[in-house]
């Protein structure tokens, strides 16, 4: 797997990171992302194979890191954000998944990027699923959107096994996108 940085200590607590954002399921650990994941959230954000088809696709390191501190900012700010997702236990790292603000107003956006190497083996839509749970349960949003290609099936597979609905569609830079949403209703 092409992962720089391989495993390492869950070094969250000793940071601060309030321990009631971590998220663990039956394979991974997901923390919010922190300046530690640096080095392997360049390495993903420029993988063509993760992040091609992510809305402003592949990253620079610049960009990355940029980014970076805007999502360790919004765990502090909304509660919810970004979480690097870590093999529970490997430690390896595996991708990210999150609740983010959408640029052009749809709401709040699920959003999912996996290495390559682990397509296929259910862990996105793991990790996507308990992102989902968290924003409902968690962080109380009642809306929770995501958006896809069209051509991208594999993502839309993830979306629908985890209960989002097709809902809308548009057209970006001549690419048919598909607007999927949550809807929780407490009981």
């Amino acid at each position: 797997m092409a992962t720089p940085s391989g495993a390492h200590a869950d070094h969250s607590e000793a940071l601060g990171i309030n321990p009631v954002w971590h998220v663990d399921t039956a394979r991974l650990r997901m923390r919010p992302v922190g300046w530690h994941d640096l080095p392997d959230l360049v390495a993903l954000k420029a993988d063509p194979r993760a992040y091609a088809l992510m809305l402003g696709g592949i990253r620079t390191k610049v960009q990355t890191a940029e980014e970076l501190g805007a999502e360790v900012a919004a765990w502090g700010r909304l509660g919810f954000g970004i979480w690097a997702i870590r093999g529970r236990h490997t430690g390896v790292f595996l991708g990210v998944t999150g609740l983010e603000e959408r640029p052009d107003g749809r709401g709040i956006a699920l959003r999912f990027a996996l290495w390559a190497e682990v397509r296929g083996s259910g862990l996105a839509r793991e990790a996507a699923g308990a992102a989902l749970r968290y924003g409902h349960e968690q962080a109380g949003l009642t809306r929770i959107v995501a958006v896809a290609r069209a051509d991208n099936f594999a993502s839309r597979m993830v979306l629908g096994s985890i209960g989002m609905i097709e809902r809308e569609h548009f057209v970006r830079a001549e690419v048919p996108m598909l607007v999927y949403e949550s809807v929780f209703h407490d009981a």
